[in-house]
């Protein structure tokens, strides 16, 4: 009865009742440690989803890098929950035109923000596979060999800090509030819990509209051009339009096939890694895949075939 109620009502308790729940204290201008509260119910609450219905039961045991991801998880975490803290300074400062529809019922606006954030986190993303200098950053996330709900959160600060900046920026310059940026600050790590995450959960059909853990596997395809789909941290809307959707529900995943083809020894330390973008070993050169190891796509949705900037 466990793995049935994981199977099916873990998505929609993370999406509906923990963001949900955020929405509504974020609404309420309750005390923000509520929210801090809810973050570390949903890693909780991740964890347990992964050890009572796992896709990968080996993902599951700490590969020495338990102390590592929890490193970036928490500086991440600090990082997210300062950026929202800066919010109110920077509405004052940079706002190009105060336009935000604050006459929207709350949750609305927190789903508008959601949207353009994702568009900017989306180009962000693709972009960090094309250019050198932005794949040196994002090569730490993909350097993992086990996918579970943690290594979302596991990022180069900077590049964390990147992706943030160019998607909260529209929301900013439009005069985003401080209350709809702390739900959706919230909702962030939510999403990246559930698209990492190693519980096998089903979504049915909305496997090609959400961004979720079936369809972000293969973003995590260790060679270069074939892990070259599914950008969107929310949606997929944008892989659709543009053309870097992938999915082939009879993939099976294991460790063997995550990582970097072209860097397999990547750091495992958590300083090492906040060092290795400045190294001259912090660049990739292209390594092809396998002949007929390229997945799947589904009707309608087109193959990219060439491969990322990494050097």
């Amino acid at each position: 009865m466990y793995r049935t109620l994981i199977r099916y009502g873990y998505v929609p308790f993370m999406l509906l009742g923990v963001n949900g729940a955020a929405v509504a204290v974020a609404a309420s201008g309750g005390s923000k440690l509520w929210l801090v509260g809810l973050l570390l119910a949903a890693i909780g609450c991740s964890f347990a989803a992964e050890r009572v219905l796992p896709y990968e039961a080996d993902w599951n045991r700490a590969a020495g890098d338990g102390g590592r991801d929890v490193a970036h998880a928490g500086v991440n975490e600090l990082l997210l929950l300062v950026s929202v803290g800066v919010i109110p300074l920077l509405a004052a400062t940079v706002t190009v035109a105060d336009v935000w529809p604050r006459s929207w019922p709350f949750a609305l606006q927190v789903l508008g923000a959601v949207l353009i954030a994702d568009l900017g986190i989306t180009l962000t993303h693709y972009a960090s596979h094309k250019i050198g200098v932005l794949w040196r950053f994002h090569a730490v996330h993909h350097s993992i060999k086990r996918f579970y709900g943690f290594n979302g959160l596991m990022k180069h600060p900077l590049h964390q800090t990147l992706e943030m900046a160019v998607g909260v920026a529209p929301l900013v310059l439009i005069g985003l509030p401080f209350d709809v940026a702390s739900a959706l600050a919230v909702i962030v790590a939510v999403q990246l819990l559930l698209q990492h995450s190693n519980a096998d959960y089903r979504v049915g059909a909305l496997t090609y509209v959400l961004a979720l853990n079936e369809g972000h596997r293969f973003h995590h395809l260790k060679w270069a051009g074939i892990g070259d789909v599914n950008f969107g941290l929310f949606t997929l809307i944008w892989d659709h339009l543009l053309g870097t959707f992938s999915y082939d529900p009879d993939r099976r995943f294991t460790s063997d096939q995550l990582g970097m083809a072209a860097k397999p020894n990547y750091p495992t330390g958590y300083l090492a890694q906040l060092a290795e973008p400045f190294r001259a070993s912090g660049a990739c050169h292209v390594t092809d895949a396998p002949s007929g190891d390229t997945p799947a796509v589904s009707t309608g949705t087109r193959r990219r075939k060439e491969g990322p900037v990494l050097s």
